[in-house]
């Protein structure tokens, strides 16, 4: 449900919203979720002093509740 949301919040930021892919790994001290985004779109994302990934870290951790769950936002390069 996490994964769905983010992926859903970090479309609406993106020029390209078919790039967008959230996986969400279960590790021993919580949930990550990883967010790709097309490099192009990656400052939109995290914004100007970070302020975008601040804000969806935010909600993510409001519908988390107890659980927990950190984001992580993973730099692609498709040119390699």
């Amino acid at each position: 449900m996490l994964a769905e949301a983010l992926e859903h919040l970090v479309r609406g930021v993106v020029d390209n919203p078919d790039d967008v892919s959230v996986r969400d790994k279960q590790l021993r001290r919580g949930s990550i979720l990883e967010v790709r985004v097309h490099p192009d779109d990656l400052g939109k994302v995290i914004g100007r002093g970070g302020r975008t990934a601040s804000a969806f870290r935010t909600v993510v951790s409001a519908l988390a509740g107890r659980e927990g769950a950190r984001v992580d936002f993973v730099d692609v390069d498709r040119r390699r």
